[in-house]
């Protein structure tokens, strides 16, 4: 049988090694936010000259919109997004105007999109309680669905510290196309990341349901043991389901175009990563819980870069 449960300061380190690249790309690059964060006009164009990211950006520049933002749209060739202080109506049409007369005919009439501060502030303060909402309640129902069971607000935390961890890889991520090709966090993105706290909830919830169950068939059994056990007969089954949403997801991203592109990414990168945490964090914890290997656990921090203090 398959020893996971004994590589599981393996696992940290993968998992403190990606989050480690999370931080540092989010501390570089940082995050770009759509106009639904920060107030501002969105357009949308794509011209009948073939043009480039540069280009467009110098043209912009040139007709006084030093600050404008601007970013290609995934599979969807020679269509741009332009991201600008807010806008009035006359300013749109002169903006669209003044482009038709750089680059030539529209290929598809300009669509604008405006935000006030006040719906941007409203979107980030609704979009931030969602977030701790659903991370509230998914301890609070965990720690209730295994009461039965010794120590049930451990689960409910390893749970926590799972999705903790796939949030911060989309984030990570997110923040190097952001860096690279000017892709913006928008409400699809927070829309994905509630998808991929779902999706990862429930894998790290049928591997801790099999933990119970083989408890319950003898307590007095290693526990290390019985997570071993547990992961090894619902590893085809996490990794099936896995890859089928992740075909499902692809053909979206390839399909589907613009519209949901950052929904998209994000259950990609979720459904990776969440598939990870939930068969290589969340139950490994449990274990390192269980057997008090704390200091352990602190000791091997130093191969991931991070400087342990102590035990």
């Amino acid at each position: 049988m398959f020893d996971i449960v004994g590589k599981r300061f393996w696992f940290f380190i993968i998992a403190g090694v990606v989050i480690l690249v999370s931080i540092v790309s989010l501390a570089t690059f940082g995050l770009r936010f759509g106009i639904e964060f920060i107030s501002g006009a969105e357009a949308r164009v794509s011209f009948e000259k073939e043009i480039d990211t540069m280009e467009l950006e110098q043209g912009l520049a040139d007709l006084g919109y030093d600050s404008a933002i601007v970013s290609s749209v995934l599979n969807e060739a020679g269509v741009f997004l332009i991201r600008t202080p807010q806008l009035e109506e006359e300013e749109q049409e002169k903006l669209g105007a003044a482009l038709a007369d750089r680059f030539g005919n529209f290929k598809e009439e300009i669509e604008f999109r405006v935000a006030s501060p006040e719906v941007s502030t409203d979107t980030v303060r609704v979009a931030a309680i969602a977030i701790v909402v659903a991370a509230v309640g998914i301890l609070l129902y965990i720690t209730w669905a295994f009461r039965r069971m010794p120590k049930p607000f451990h689960y409910g935390t390893c749970a926590i510290i799972a999705l903790l961890h796939d949030a911060l890889v989309a984030l990570g991520v997110f923040s190097i196309l952001g860096g690279i090709l000017g892709w913006e966090i928008n409400l699809m993105f927070i829309t994905g990341i509630l998808a991929v706290i779902g999706y990862s909830v429930n894998n790290t919830v049928v591997v801790f349901d099999r933990i119970r169950e083989n408890l319950r068939k003898d307590v007095r059994v290693n526990f290390e043991i019985v997570v071993n056990n547990s992961l090894v007969e619902t590893l085809s089954r996490s990794l099936n389901t896995s890859l089928t949403t992740l075909f499902v997801v692809l053909a979206l991203l390839l399909f589907v175009g613009a519209s949901i592109q950052n929904f998209a990414v994000v259950l990609l990168i979720g459904i990776i990563a969440g598939t990870f945490s939930s068969l290589c964090i969340a139950p490994q914890l449990l274990v390192v819980w269980e057997r008090r290997e704390w200091g352990r656990f602190i000791q091997w921090l130093p191969l991931i870069g991070v400087k342990a203090k102590g035990r």
